[in-house]
């Protein structure tokens, strides 16, 4: 599982239909996290645990303090780009990310983990065409592994 953790003013994330101009927020959040996640097919709950407990702890916003001692919201997105190939060629391979039936629902565990440790999460929807906007901070940006 890969994560790319950005500190942020504010984030939200906008599902487009196809053909349409303007879409539906999804999600929003002030000052906080946004998160996108990348799950690939040995991924389990062990990492979806460890993934939110590493967010959730992650000592990155400001005064050296985590989205736990500030009680900061947490945007997550799915992300199934974050496992892109592109050592061969200039297309993408895209073999390493987990198909939807098992991404899916580990994004969801990663969600569901976050707010069992007390977040406030917002989510994107999974498989959909999505705009994400974000003002970063700092900026920091952070990518996790496991």
């Amino acid at each position: 599982m890969r994560a790319v953790v950005q500190t942020v003013g504010e984030a939200e994330v906008t599902v487009v239909e196809e053909g349409a101009v303007d879409g539906t927020v999804v999600g929003a959040i002030g000052e906080g996290l946004l998160v996108l996640v990348g799950v690939t097919h040995t991924d389990g709950d062990a990492e979806a645990r460890w993934i939110a407990e590493k967010i959730w702890s992650l000592r990155i916003m400001e005064g050296e303090r985590s989205a736990s001692d500030l009680d900061a919201p947490i945007l997550l997105v799915s992300q199934f780009t974050l496992y892109a190939d592109t050592r061969k060629g200039r297309r993408p391979s895209w073999n390493a990310a987990a198909p939807g039936p098992v991404a899916e629902p580990l994004v969801e565990a990663v969600a569901g983990h976050l707010r069992s440790l007390g977040a406030h999460v917002e989510t994107g929807k999974f498989g959909a065409m999505m705009r994400v906007r974000s003002v970063n901070v700092g900026p920091n940006t952070i990518l996790l592994e496991r």
